[in-house]
């Protein structure tokens, strides 16, 4: 019996540095990062190629650094860059024991610790059905891995962004800071912008408009809602060229 077409055939999942750690705390806390690993093998098992952009804010954030010590902010965010490459390595780890196969491409030329991101290398290894973890944001400084997750979106071809948060889609104010604030089940891209409601930054949403590449913005701490993005179930916010 063939296996059912998935609903999305390939996507990118943008997953915070964040979410690698407890709140208020940094580096890497085993239980989150096996809770990530976990939730993205099962969907792989969906049959839908996926390539994971991951931050570092848990790490070390570039842009703080900056303007805490006063290091030059393009050395402040390739020490960014080199926190999501740890977390990338740790994530890598954590997917093979799943029993799902899985490959670390950067931006940054560390080939002793991982490969090159070459569009064409990545696409072969969709075909042999791993996992893509994308570090090192777009290997360049002042641009946030919003972007390198819109960029690679792009790139790859997706049919669709999932960003992974903390809150269960997008409000017209901080539901942390408002309790009247109110979630969009959808909203267009141009709405986001103008409300400024802080989904993505705004070169990242402006990539994703210009290219019709919808997004969806969901809770990924309610287990198994990766799984239920990619199999095309309606959770979270959706981010369209179109009215909802």
């Amino acid at each position: 019996m063939s296996k059912p077409t998935p609903h999305y055939k390939r996507v990118v999942l943008k997953i915070s540095g964040e979410s690698f750690s407890t709140n208020g705390t940094l580096g890497i806390n085993p239980d989150e990062l096996n809770t990530i690993a976990r939730q993205i093998s099962d969907a792989a098992k969906l049959g839908t190629e996926i390539a994971v952009v991951v931050g570092g804010g848990n790490i070390i954030r570039g842009a703080e650094l900056a303007s805490r010590i006063g290091i030059a902010q393009a050395t402040a965010d390739y020490m960014g860059m080199l926190g999501t490459v740890i977390n990338a390595l740790a994530l890598k780890e954590a997917i093979e024991k799943q029993g799902q196969s899985a490959r670390v491409m950067s931006a940054l030329d560390i080939e002793s610790v991982a490969e090159p991101f070459i569009r064409a290398r990545a696409l072969r290894h969709f075909e042999k059905g791993r996992v893509l973890i994308l570090a090192a944001g777009t290997g360049n400084p002042f641009f946030t891995t919003d972007t390198c997750a819109s960029l690679r979106a792009i790139e790859l071809e997706v049919d669709i962004l999932l960003k992974a948060t903390k809150v269960d889609g997008i409000y017209s104010n901080d539901p942390m800071k408002d309790s009247s604030a109110t979630r969009y089940s959808s909203i267009t891209f141009s709405d986001a912008i103008n409300k400024q409601l802080g989904v993505m930054d705004l070169t990242a949403l402006s990539m994703c408009m210009e290219h019709q590449l919808p997004i969806i913005v969901f809770n990924y701490k309610n287990d198994g809602n990766i799984r239920k993005c990619i199999s095309g179930e309606t959770i979270g916010t959706l981010v369209s060229t179109e009215e909802g």
